[in-house]
């Protein structure tokens, strides 16, 4: 199980046994949240193995993109966030985390610039891009020192910032759970933390168990087109993407599982020799149910008049999965329920 290996960024004696056992503890709650010294020192791991300890809490976080914003905000963290860069779109946040999410101060409407996040106070730097070689430095990111100096710890969520450099196929969720355990640890909401895992898992492991008996062959190949990446040029979803491991454990086969890295660029003739039995319509979030259902009504019209795939069997046959593109590539809790419903769209005898 590659869950054992990301559960090694905890290494709080204090903690373990929250941390990667997948249940509660009494004795390493949520009492540290205020600053508190329970469940602390707290140390993690960078995508290196760099470790980063906290002798408690942090009272001041700034997430570089809705990810790690959304992450807090389900830990019951939300309030210690001081500010975001790429803020979540209208309607992309959980309602019950909406109003709350809208009120954080947005520090970069991308990437946050440097004097701004340096000099934002914040004493936690929640990263979801990583300055390694999938993303390129995403600009001019600070250095270890300028952090430091800063006096901002520097975090960054595996199942993003390091997708890219892990050593194979990403095929189930124990990076999007190594970080929900890992930002529990930090914020002091451990037991939370455990409650949001365990319900994953429980829902995760009954889809899995209700398709054991059905065949790798018999496992429909699936394409995520990415409607608003933009139709000139499709972009894959590889196999270090959580798109990937959702499709995976939904019971499909990604149809370019054999791209290495996270997103690439390929040709429609590529997406023509795959024949996918299913397409997603993987489109943004518009902020409301109507303008959502038009901009899906808008990428199945791309799909059937476009001349290199209107004539698919997936698209003369209305094989389109109607899933946004936030819950599909990026990790989080409703990764779960994700899968569950691509499964039950796949396979609904099997899972209801």
């Amino acid at each position: 199980m590659r869950l054992r290996a990301w559960c090694g960024v905890l290494a709080s004696v204090a903690l373990s046994a929250t941390a990667c056992g997948g249940g509660g503890s009494k004795e390493s709650g949520d009492a540290a949240a205020p600053g508190g010294a329970a469940g602390f020192p707290v140390s993690v791991t960078d995508c290196t193995g760099a470790k980063t300890t906290f002798d408690a809490a942090p009272r001041r976080i700034v997430t570089s993109n809705a990810a790690g914003l959304e992450l807090l905000m389900w830990l019951g963290a939300g309030d210690k966030v001081a500010g975001t860069g790429f803020p979540p779109g209208n309607g992309s946040m959980p309602t019950q985390y909406a109003d709350r999410a809208a009120r954080v101060p947005v520090l970069g409407k991308t990437v946050i610039p440097k004097e701004k996040l340096l000099g934002s106070g914040a004493d936690l730097y929640v990263d979801s891009f990583s300055s390694m070689k999938n993303m390129g430095r995403m600009g001019d990111a600070p250095t270890a020192e300028e952090f430091r100096a800063a006096g901002i710890k520097h975090i960054f969520l595996k199942s993003t910032a390091c997708a890219a450099m892990s050593k194979g196929p990403r095929t189930d969720l124990s990076g999007v759970e190594a970080d929900i355990e890992q930002l529990g640890a930090v914020t002091g909401t451990s037991r939370r933390a455990a409650e949001l895992v365990g319900g994953m898992r429980k829902t995760t492991g009954e889809v899995r168990d209700a398709l054991k008996g059905v065949p790798d062959d018999k496992r429909p190949s699936y394409f995520l087109f990415d409607f608003d990446a933009g139709t000139k040029q499709p972009m894959a979803v590889c196999n270090r993407q959580v798109a990937n491991a959702v499709i995976t454990m939904a019971g499909a086969r990604n149809v370019f599982a054999d791209c290495d890295g996270d997103f690439k660029p390929v040709g429609w003739e590529d997406v023509v020799a795959k024949n996918p039995d299913w397409i997603q319509l993987a489109v943004r979030n518009r902020g409301s149910e109507e303008a959502n259902r038009k901009a899906f009504d808008e990428a199945a019209d791309f799909l059937r008049t476009f001349p290199a795939t209107q004539d698919l069997a997936a698209v003369k046959e209305d094989r389109f999965l109607r899933i946004g593109s936030e819950r599909t590539t990026i990790g989080g809790v409703r990764s779960a329920e994700t899968v569950r419903e691509i499964a039950h769209t796949l396979h609904p005898d099997e899972v209801k």
